[in-house]
């Protein structure tokens, strides 16, 4: 079930709210899981057997960790944890990779079917059992917290991806303040305005620029324009839906962006945009490996790791692979050398520079292959012959002019800040914000009733 749908905002959604409200405190966890399966299963009722087989196993698995820390037994405590961490992989490789890898030796397989939010609960179960042999929290023996913590529905189907240690302590007693609430319906608001208002019609341009035939250069720079905002609207709409609908159930989770497309450097941007799962690969693959702590060849070394493995975490291609060894190039690059250049010139240029770097990278995202990728970038300097400007760049700049303007402008805080001044200085400023937020659902619903049901990007990845 998605959160811009239908079924979800006027079934779902608000059955959930008034079920948990009226249940006694003790039953309101228990009641969580429940609706959080019957979330999961609404689209996929055989992955939830594989989310349930992997809630079991890590359950036992760090619970075995647990009593073999306690009894001295690390060694054996580190054997289970590369035994958990190798089965929850392999879990994941067999129904996301193993048909790439089968390729690669020339066999063909048939397609399987990708669990739904295989990877975020994967990783979400790698982070309860990691943070169980570290010490940084202890192995949680009763099933329903622990449970709640691995299926909770905002956060199952795409994150954000929360580290166990970040959450164990709202796990039994997650109590509604009114003004948590308020600001949870907000984010949520903002959310969907961001996917239906925002993403939906950009995405809808961009797929039909992409299907229009020989691109104009020009054409071929809006297309990677529209996709690259599409992207930022449509997964960071998801995490403020989702992180929303967590604080109306009294769960707090950090922020998932920052306004990546206002960075000034390429590592600035990365720790902008999708924080949660940078956070992950920090905390779980970096620093293990020894972060920065190391000799400068050691560092290049790991940076690079943790690119690549966050490439391939997102897709089984090789332009996924690619994607991750071009950022972690650029990374490399912002640290060691051009940092002292960027920073002698002025930050706006260092910003456009910074959104041109990501969005290059992004056309490794939507096209299929690294070949097709390139092709698109050899559009965008003429290789098409179809010149520089046309009659379908006209039409797709035209059309769309208003949208990218809104989706710039709102790429900054600036608006944000605007209003959040005007409410201070204004004594009816929550009818005001009400009636606002009123209209922006409205505008909302009826987009998504007028128009097809899209789902959001990051299913797919």
């Amino acid at each position: 079930m998605s959160f811009n749908t239908i079924p979800f905002l006027f079934v779902f959604f608000p059955a959930a709210l008034l079920i948990f409200r009226l249940v006694p405190e003790r039953a309101k966890n228990i009641v969580l899981v429940i609706l959080s399966l019957l979330f999961y299963a609404w689209d996929s009722v055989s992955g939830l057997l594989l989310l349930i087989f992997s809630m079991a196993f890590n359950y036992f698995a760090a619970l075995e960790i647990q009593s073999l820390l306690d009894h001295g037994n690390r060694q054996t405590a580190r054997t289970a944890l590369i035994t958990s961490v190798v089965a929850d992989l392999a879990l994941l490789g067999f129904y996301k990779y193993a048909g790439f890898f089968a390729g690669i030796f020339g066999v063909q397989t048939a397609e399987r079917e990708l669990p739904l939010g295989i990877s975020f609960f994967t990783f979400t179960v790698l982070s309860y059992v990691s943070d169980v042999y570290y010490g940084k929290a202890e192995a949680e023996r009763r099933p329903v917290p622990y449970m709640l913590y691995v299926s909770l529905f905002p956060k199952i189907i795409s994150g954000p991806v929360v580290e166990y240690r970040d959450i164990v302590g709202q796990l039994e007693h997650h109590p509604v303040k009114a003004s948590a609430f308020r600001s949870g319906v907000k984010l949520f608001l903002i959310g969907l305005f961001k996917k239906v208002l925002i993403a939906d019609p950009l995405g809808s341009s961009f797929a039909s620029l992409r299907n229009s035939g020989s691109l104009a250069s020009a054409t071929a720079w809006l297309g990677m324009i529209f996709y690259s905002l599409q992207l930022f609207y449509d997964f960071s709409g998801y995490s403020d839906m989702a992180i929303g609908i967590a604080k109306m159930f009294g769960f707090s989770i950090d922020k998932n962006f920052d306004h990546p497309y206002i960075s000034d450097g390429v590592t600035d941007f990365w720790r902008r945009w999708h924080i949660s799962l940078g956070h992950w690969f920090r905390d779980y693959v970096y620093i293990p490996m020894g972060g920065n702590r190391c000799s400068t060849k050691r560092l290049a070394v790991n940076l690079m790791t943790v690119w690549i493995l966050t490439g391939f975490w997102h897709g089984a291609g090789w332009n996924f692979i690619f994607w991750g060894i071009y950022h972690g190039a650029w990374v490399l690059l912002d640290r060691f050398a051009i940092r002292k250049i960027f920073d002698t010139i002025p930050r706006y240029v260092r910003i456009a520079l910074t959104d041109l770097i990501a969005c290059f990278g992004w056309i490794f995202f939507f096209s299929p292959s690294i070949g097709s990728a390139f092709g698109w970038i050899g559009n965008m300097f003429g290789s098409a012959h179809a010149g520089f400007w046309n009659g379908a760049t006209t039409y797709y700049l035209y059309s769309n002019l208003v949208l990218l303007l809104i989706a710039v402008i709102f790429c900054s805080p600036v608006p944000g800040e605007f209003i959040d001044s005007i409410s201070v200085r204004n004594r009816n400023s929550v009818l005001i914000a009400s009636i606002g937020y009123a209209v922006l659902f409205i505008f909302s619903i009826a987009a998504i009733v007028s128009n097809t049901y899209t789902s959001f990007l990051y299913f797919r990845f």
